[in-house]
Parts: C-alpha cells; structure tokens; sequence
C-alpha cells in the first residue's frame, strides 16, 4: 500500500467520512480498496485505518450487533450487513442520569464561539430529538447548566482552521520560560492526553510544536492558508511527551515519596535504591524544564546530572527559599518562621 504520511483530519471530519463509509460499503460488497480510497479522497493507508475502527462499532456490544468488516488489503468485505438493518434495530433507552448528561453537554457544545452554523443547528436538531426520546428524565437537564472557560473558544477556533486550511496567530504562555510569546502556526490536528492539545507546524521555531490549549492567552484566525510540510504523525496513546534518543540525558534520584516521576515520565531505566528510592534515567529536549520537578519534589528528590542542571536546580531552590525571607512577623504568613520550609525540605 501506499507509503505517503497519513493526512492531518480532525475528528469531526473522520466521524463524517466513516458514516459515509458505512453506507458506501453496505452497497458495495467486495469493493476494492484502492477504489473506496479514491472516492473519499483519501490514501489507502488511511482508509485501512478507518476498516480497523469500524469493527468496534455497532447497535451495542452484544455478539452479532457489531460491524463485521474486514479486508484481505485488496477488497472489503462486511459479512453481517443486516446487523444495522431496520429489522434490527432496537429502540434507544436512556437511563435518567445518561438523558441529562447527554442533553446538558449538547446545549453547552451548541453555545461554543466558532462552533459552524450548520453543526450547531445539527446539534440543536439532534438534542431536540433526545428531549422527546428521554421524556419525562430530560425534565433534570433544563435546570444544569455548563459554562466553557476560554479554552472552549479556542478549540472551536483550533477546530475551525484546521477544518478551512487556514493559519492561525496565538499569545502562548510557556511556564517552563516564564513567558508568553507571539506565533503564527499551521494546526495538524487536536489531540487530548490528560489536557486538550494542538499538534502544529510553529513558523517561529520552524519545527513541529505542541500547545495546550489553555495556555493561549489570544488566538486569531488568519486569511493565509495553513501549509504544514508532510509529517508523519506520531503515535500519542501512550503519552504526549515522547523523548527522542538523541535527546540529552538526565538521571533523577527519588525517594520512596517520589516513586510517582517514573509513573508520569517516560523513563529509559528506574532502579531500585537501597532507602526505597528509585535512581530514574530519562531523556528530555528541554532539561531546564526539570527545575520545576526537582522544586516539587523537595526532599524527596534531587537532579544528579548533569551537574550543570544540578547547580541549575539548587540556585532555583536558593532563589526560592529566599523569596520566603521577610522582615520580623511577615515570616509565618510564608510558611519560614513557622519551620514549614527550611534548606533540607528543599532539598538543598
């Protein structure tokens, strides 16, 4: 099959093309892959991706009820096409709980800034039909309400200029940095991992970035079209933060109480040391970005190397043990008088 890198969709667009999908290969028994792949417009690769998600979907997970689809990479072929039939299909039953949760999130996504006109009045349609289905439990929804932070605008912004191929300007806070900077990005795609993320190609940088949403402090879309060169797309499942090898090592020594770093990163060892600690290897583009975790750990952690981030992370504790000075009775407002934070807990 072919070779090419996968094109950047969102999710909403993939949702469209799979239900499409669904229908297309319904009146098309044996149809051939590369014949499918060309009228949706997409690479063989990526249709193949979408046959691989396809069986996991159905009327429910009974045995039976599921899409039963797959290909020998020539031709498709669905084996239980009448599992979506009208004669088997079932009415829907929502409990309370799932009617109100359902019907609150539709309204709260139908008010997002940015949400396209024709998706809104979709969603509108479609929660209207959940109302009259759910009865009498759908009384509970009309007195929840949610309201979206600013995060919300800037996903629908994200989701826009992704779906029109357009650029966009964003104020981007970095905490490792302490800053905020000004960028113009061609967004790939959104990806959520713990947070919501943008995926994109950064002009200032000239290289592949990650940002997570909360942090963009402004956002516009532009008029320029959005041109990110051809990448292949990383596999984020597992985490968002994945280090190369060529990426500089650091070697952290925790305490039983730090245990949890080598759950939260990506580590390429974590040995065992005698006090129950662990003694963890890890690679990261940005080693000053550490600093912060090795503040967070106190005394139940330290940088070992290299040396240069060591010294880096005991001037940060220093600088920050200082902050806490202050004149006669302002001491213990800060947790120094009172003995709560001493050179020790910051592991100096």
């Amino acid at each position: 099959m072919a070779g090419r890198p996968v094109r950047s969709v969102n999710a909403i667009d993939q949702t469209r093309r799979m239900l499409s999908l669904v229908t297309y290969l319904r009146e098309r028994p044996g149809a051939r892959v590369a014949d499918v792949a060309r009228a949706f417009g997409i690479t063989e690769d990526e249709l193949v991706s979408d046959l691989d998600v396809l069986p996991m979907c159905g009327t429910s997970f009974r045995g039976g009820d599921l899409l039963d689809i797959d290909t020998d990479g020539e031709r498709i072929w669905w084996h239980n096409p009448a599992a979506l039939g009208a004669e088997a299909a079932e009415p829907l039953r929502l409990a309370a709980d799932e009617a109100t949760a359902l019907l609150v999130a539709a309204r709260a996504v139908a008010t997002l800034p940015g949400l396209r006109e024709g998706d809104r009045q979709a969603l509108l349609r479609a929660t209207a039909k959940v109302e009259t289905a759910a009865g009498e439990a759908a009384g509970a929804s009309s007195r929840l309400s949610v309201t979206f932070e600013s995060e919300g605008g800037v996903f629908a912004d994200v989701d826009r200029a992704i779906s029109e191929r357009r650029r966009l300007w964003i104020r981007y806070y970095s905490p490792a940095r302490d800053e905020v900077t000004e960028r113009e990005i061609d967004p790939i795609r959104l990806v959520s991992v713990g947070h919501t993320y943008v995926e994109a190609w950064c002009r200032r940088s000239e290289a592949r970035r990650t940002f997570r949403l909360d942090r963009v402090a402004e956002i516009k879309i532009l008029d320029e079209p959005s041109v990110p060169p051809e990448i292949e797309l990383r596999d984020l499942s597992q985490a968002l933060v994945q280090p190369a090898a060529e990426d500089p090592e650091v070697v952290v020594e925790v305490g039983p109480g730090g245990r949890w770093v080598a759950e939260y990163y990506p580590h390429d060892s974590a040995d065992e040391l005698p006090d129950g600690g662990l003694r963890i290897t890890l690679r990261t583009p940005d080693p000053a970005s550490l600093r912060r975790l090795a503040l967070r750990l106190g005394p139940d952690g330290r940088i070992v190397s290299p040396p240069e981030l060591a010294a880096s992370a005991r001037r940060a504790a220093t600088e920050a043990l200082a902050a806490y000075d202050a004149p006669a009775g302002d001491g213990a407002a800060h947790g120094v008088e009172d003995g709560r934070y001493d050179r020790q807990e910051l592991g100096l």
